[in-house]
């Protein structure tokens, strides 16, 4: 049996509201598929899924699904499709999902494919049940059928921060693990001996104060640097009517 999403209040979002704003340089760009007909122009949308999805901004080898990058310049799948097989992606999978807890993967996941930060506490928990019962797959599939994603991006679109104004984009503010695998990374790098003994290499180091030399300047005596401006043997005048000298 499985468990239902547990009731959450969303709260007042930019994206909940309807805006008004004058495009700028700050306004989302959005990529649809049926605005790119050549292959090369499908590129640049299949690199706005990966800077969307891996938030990074280098793409790697690493990163690429050929497969998937084949199958939606022919039209095989859909953007949605192409998205999701991303967010199950090895890759994905190694760089995100191993390094962070079920709250952080829910708080980037919502970032990522729906393009809003969570509502509260009470929808990361709701969420992370699913990433519980149903695996990370399972969750993705969920997120993307959820009427708040086909609303939004439906089939053809990237996803995309919605109606950022204010704060810069998630893509540039997220790092790839939290506050709790790094505190974890710590501890364990401190309890193996790595990091005590760079703080024993660390406190036994003795800092001396520089002392600085006070310099008297009562018996400096600076040199007259000015020079004769009338050259010596040479008669000057002022043209009335120039105002230049005249020699």
């Amino acid at each position: 049996m499985t468990i239902p999403l547990l009731e959450y209040k969303p709260s007042s979002q930019n994206q909940r509201v309807a805006g008004y704003e004058v495009p700028n340089e700050d306004t989302p760009r959005i990529y649809r598929i049926e605005d790119y007909a050549l292959e090369g122009e499908v590129q640049e949308l299949i690199w706005a899924a990966y800077r969307q999805v891996f938030s990074e901004h280098v793409i790697l080898k690493f990163y690429r699904q050929g497969n998937l990058e084949s199958q939606l310049k022919n039209k095989a799948i859909t953007v949605r499709d192409f998205i999701r097989g991303l967010a199950k992606s090895e890759a994905f999978k190694t760089l995100v999902i191993k390094s962070n807890s079920n709250y952080r993967l829910v708080e980037l996941a919502l970032k990522r494919l729906l393009g809003r930060a969570p509502y509260n506490k009470d929808e990361e928990i709701a969420w992370s049940i699913k990433i519980a019962t149903l695996g990370w797959d399972g969750f993705v599939d969920v997120l993307l059928e959820t009427q708040e994603y086909q609303s939004n991006f439906g089939e053809n679109i990237v996803p995309y921060q919605r109606r950022r104004y204010k704060d810069r984009p998630f893509n540039l503010v997220t790092p790839r693990y939290g506050n709790y695998w790094r505190d974890k990374l710590e501890d364990e790098r401190y309890k193996s001996g790595d990091i005590k003994n760079f703080l024993e290499l660390a406190s036994s180091i003795q800092i001396r104060p520089l002392v600085y030399a006070r310099v008297n300047l009562a018996n400096i005596q600076i040199p007259d640097t000015t020079r004769n401006t009338k050259p010596e043997g040479v008669a000057v005048s002022i043209s009335p009517s120039t105002n230049f000298p005249v020699r």
